[in-house]
């Protein structure tokens, strides 16, 4: 394949990670990439029905933009859970640990996470050399992925007041139509979770924001440093791959988008 910087897939990124030496990462577009079809074109989730060799190949030009080895781009298999895993080498798509958080202080080493409407959020601080990423569906958002997160890149020497979060596009409230039970399930765990909901245009029925729940549990874990990629994976057709919008049109299968951070030598 060709290795010039054409090749390479555009990624998004956002303040304050951007800012950070030594650290880089990207929220991952559709674009630049070999996939056709309903994947097209950077469709890197190991899971879908894409051709093995087209996410392999879309995972290495991701790992690329990032400066590491194809081999050191780590995913997890994500289960909408609370468990985070350390990594300090890479390993074999047939080795990932049913988790939803990833950290690690290896240098070369890439942290991704694959989404198409849930969220992605990423970590760093640069001085401890700790990175982090987490994959915040409700579930897990509701449970805590992004407090466990930051609590196990704690354990690694990150300091909470220097640690920078960034999160990446995911469902909007104006597209994340959910039922009453769904509601109820927030307000349960906490009453003023009904500041995210407002009533549908259908009755009985509420919108969700998600991103500004994300965002609220960001702030509690005791993040102040925080930016966010404000777009909505439903509506950004061109650009950005989302489960809910193939659900609705009865489509078989979707891509996942990447989302990633890595330590890199300055």
């Amino acid at each position: 394949m060709d290795d010039t910087a054409t090749s390479l897939p555009p990624a998004l990124e956002a303040e304050p990670l951007a800012a950070l030496a030594g650290v880089r990462h990207g929220f991952f577009t559709r674009a630049g990439g070999v996939s056709g079809g309903i994947y097209a074109s950077l469709n890197c989730g190991l899971g879908s029905g894409d051709d093995p060799a087209a996410v392999a190949e879309n995972r290495r030009r991701a790992a690329r933009a990032l400066g590491v080895a194809a081999d050191h781009l780590i995913t997890a298999y994500q289960v909408h859970g609370t468990d985070v895993a350390t990594v300090d080498r890479p390993w074999q798509p047939d080795e990932r640990p049913k988790v939803d958080g990833l950290v690690s202080r290896t240098a070369g080493i890439a942290l991704g996470v694959l989404a198409a409407d849930c969220a992605p959020v990423l970590f760093a601080d640069a001085e401890a050399g700790v990175i982090g990423a987490c994959h915040a569906g409700w579930r897990g958002a509701l449970s805590g992925i992004v407090e466990a997160t930051v609590a196990a890149m704690v354990r690694l020497g990150a300091d909470r007041a220097r640690i920078g979060a960034a999160l990446g596009p995911c469902i909007a409230q104006k597209s994340y139509e959910v039922g009453p039970e769904f509601r109820a399930n927030f307000v349960a765990a906490d009453a003023t979770n009904s500041a995210f909901f407002i009533d549908s245009v259908r009755a009985g029925r509420f919108m969700f924001d998600l991103p500004g729940y994300v965002l609220g549990r960001i702030a509690r874990a005791g993040l102040a440093r925080i930016g966010h990629v404000a777009l909505d994976t439903c509506t950004e057709e061109t650009r950005l791959f989302s489960y809910r919008r193939t659900t609705l049109r009865g489509e078989a299968d979707f891509g996942r988008g990447l989302s990633a951070i890595a330590l890199v030598p300055e």
